[in-house]
């Protein structure tokens, strides 16, 4: 994979970039929100694919683009297919300053030092070149405006923004209530955006640790009468620290 276009985890934080004050909207759930983008963006590059609500490799070459390369072969250890839930609900060691420290080296923001209170340091960041975000924001608003299904890449964004609480963020007030909805009905136009969203959105509810199934008459009698084995989350990964694309540091 070049470096020709952005990836989703790029747009994602891009779009959750604040221009008045310079964070990120919904910075924890973002967090979720960006491991999510990471398994979509390898799934448009055809390394991995949705199995059920596990997620396998099926070609573990490297894209070319680092952090990615780094998501990839942590699931291809893994020896057999991930359940999206417990990949993205896994340990992120500052995923989200990984992809600020990145956008800020290729000139996409730049890094604006503050205090808080006067005292504690902080870095807030502004974006560099708002064509970008206006362009990422245009496929958005076209893809809820004309009601035609968009490419894979715009759906699955759209869906990762909806899963992660952006939509109050892009279309504010009672004005935007009407696109806030169809921002979240774009989920269905990618199976694997939707895999994804959903699997955010459990993670946030706490659901992590139940598969996503519709039981049938003889599990929902055996759900009654005993409480379903949770699936142990040993051997989730965990973001890489060392390196280039890696560096983190807490503001």
């Amino acid at each position: 994979m070049g470096r020709s276009r952005r990836t989703l985890p790029e747009e994602l934080l891009l779009l959750a970039l604040d221009p008045a004050t310079g964070t990120t909207a919904q910075p924890q759930s973002l967090d979720l929100g960006l491991a999510g983008a990471q398994l979509v963006e390898l799934a448009l590059a055809g390394r991995i694919a949705p199995d059920g609500d596990r997620i396998a490799v099926v070609v573990p070459r490297p894209t070319g683009d680092p952090t990615l390369d780094c998501a990839l072969e942590l699931l291809r250890r893994r020896g057999a297919p991930v359940r999206a839930v417990h990949w993205i609900g896994g340990p992120r060691l500052g995923l989200r300053q990984t992809y600020l420290s990145h956008l800020e080296r290729c000139g996409m923001v730049a890094a604006v030092p503050g205090q808080m209170c006067g005292v504690l340091p902080t870095t807030r960041y502004q974006a560099t070149d708002t064509a970008i975000s206006r362009e990422i924001r245009a496929r958005l608003d076209s893809a809820i405006r004309t009601g035609v299904p968009p490419d894979p890449r715009t759906a699955a964004l759209a869906a990762l923004a909806h899963a992660v609480g952006l939509g109050k963020h892009l279309y504010p007030g009672n004005e935007g209530r009407s696109s806030r909805s169809r921002l979240r009905d774009l989920i269905r136009h990618d199976p694997m955006g939707g895999l994804v969203a959903h699997a955010v959105m459990d993670v946030q509810n706490g659901a992590a640790a139940q598969p996503r199934r519709s039981p049938g008459p003889a599990g929902r009698q055996a759900a009654a009468g005993a409480r379903p084995a949770q699936e142990p989350a040993r051997g989730v990964p965990m973001q890489p620290h060392r390196g280039s694309m890696a560096r983190a540091v807490a503001h």
